[in-house]
């Protein structure tokens, strides 16, 4: 057996042993090599979502490049008796070699939607199983969350920093799939360096605290970046620091950052105090666990920007969009197709593979999520749009998904989708999905 080098950071460990077990079996049944397809869908929207926001497709491709079992993986396996010999030989040899097609990210599901479809022999896409739904899971339910502040925010933007309210690879995750729902940069310097994304930041309560008096924090953090730079202004007394700020920086400051107390009310006094003072030009950050409901709370209120942590980076309080990764069709000794579902209680799966469109009405708003099963669905005439895109062809990772363009590409196909959707996606009060699911 000849092993290729394994990739610097191998992702092919980040699954359940189950996966693996599961291979094993099959390959001594035989069975491991029968063609299947696998579908990603959720059946429930997370509590108060209209609609959900595919997210996490490219990074889970970019991390699909280097799903191997290298040398260290397979000692590891090998060492602790997990699968025997011919398994170890398989994953060793292990390239997902068939295709993956899915809603483009950035795209809204509706419960039921297939968004994502892998086909390939059971072994490969088995394997996949807990990678797939651990990254979409994740990503989808930030996205969603981010979604809902983006559109309560309106033509004001959101900026991400919610670093140190998750666990570290999960803040750069979260960075990347908020921007994926329209918010314009991050806190976070490695989601910047990985995907491009633009990065803010200045100083925290501590740097003020670090100095002997407020106005020598605020002189040494405008001599250091300039006046255009943004202060915190809430460390001590707002007002008397907000005055300390334009007599420091002169008409030309930046910013202020409000992050305690009644924005609303605070924002509104600030803005008067900064226009008395000359400083009409310098624009006002609020932040302070902000979710969708406190940004419509401070739509009246004279804000330029918000600064969103906790509530985007853990979903809003739903921190999974309950996706599975089921079965749905596999070949028998034959090679002929065969349709497979689920029918345990509370958890039926439909079998056969779905084909979706989604239908428009005269007035170019989305109607409906039609889903053929077997084939494409029948649309009676109405307009509708294709949702599948190939992300995989062949095991080939089709480029245009990652990396900096794709999180470009995942931004501008969100805001064309939010853009079709009817007018009660956009209420934040608990509803019905926007969408009816349909089958035919």
């Amino acid at each position: 057996m000849t092993r290729e080098p394994a990739p610097a950071q191998s992702t092919a460990l980040l699954t359940d042993q189950y996966e693996l077990t599961m291979v094993e079996a099959a390959l001594a049944s035989g069975a491991a090599h029968r063609r299947c397809v696998f579908e990603v869908f959720t059946r429930h929207l997370p509590p108060g979502r209209r609609y959900g926001v595919v997210a996490g497709t490219g990074r889970m491709l970019e991390g699909l490049t280097e799903f191997r079992f290298g040398p260290a993986e397979i000692d590891w396996l090998d060492d602790r008796g997990i699968v025997d010999g011919p398994t170890l030989e398989f994953l060793a040899d292990y390239r997902f070699s068939g295709d993956i097609h899915g809603y483009a990210e950035g795209e809204v599901f509706m419960p039921h939607s297939p968004v994502l479809r892998v086909e390939a022999s059971f072994a490969e896409a088995c394997l996949l199983e807990t990678y797939v739904l651990s990254v979409l899971n994740h990503d989808s339910a930030i996205a969603s969350a981010a979604s809902r502040m983006t559109v309560a925010a309106g033509d004001r933007p959101c900026v991400e920093m919610g670093s140190r309210r998750t666990q570290e690879f999960s803040a750069v995750a979260s960075a990347r799939a908020a921007a994926v729902a329209g918010f314009t940069a991050t806190s976070n310097l490695e989601a910047g360096r990985r995907w491009g994304l633009p990065t803010i930041g200045t100083a925290a309560h501590s740097f003020t605290l670090l100095h002997d008096s407020e106005q020598e924090a605020f002189e040494a953090q405008v001599k250091a970046f300039g006046p255009g730079t943004t202060l915190l202004v809430d460390t001590y007394d707002v007002f008397t620091a907000v005055r300390r700020a334009a007599e420091i920086a002169g008409p030309e400051l930046g910013a202020v950052r409000l992050d305690s107390g009644d924005l609303v009310e605070q924002a509104g006094e600030v803005r008067a105090l900064l226009d008395s003072l000359g400083n009409t030009g310098t624009k006002i950050i609020v932040s302070s666990d902000l979710d969708e409901h406190a940004i419509a709370r401070l739509q009246a209120a004279p804000v330029d920007s918000y600064g969103v942590g906790t509530k985007v980076v853990t979903g809003a309080g739903s921190p999974t969009a309950a996706m599975v990764y089921k079965l749905v069709e596999r070949t028998d000794d034959d090679g002929a197709p065969v349709a497979v579902a689920k029918n345990a209680a509370g958890k039926k799966s439909v079998g056969g593979v779905k084909h979706p469109l989604r239908s428009f009405g005269e007035d170019a708003r989305a109607e409906a999520e039609l889903i053929g099963v077997g084939s494409a669905p029948e649309t009676e005439g109405a307009p509708t749009r294709e949702l599948m895109v190939p992300l995989v062809l062949g095991g080939e990772v089709q480029a245009q998904h990652i990396g900096e363009e794709g999180v470009v590409r995942a931004r501008r196909r969100h805001a064309a989708s939010l853009a079709e959707l009817p007018a009660a996606a956009k209420r934040l009060q608990e509803g019905e999905p926007v969408l009816p699911t349909i089958f035919s």
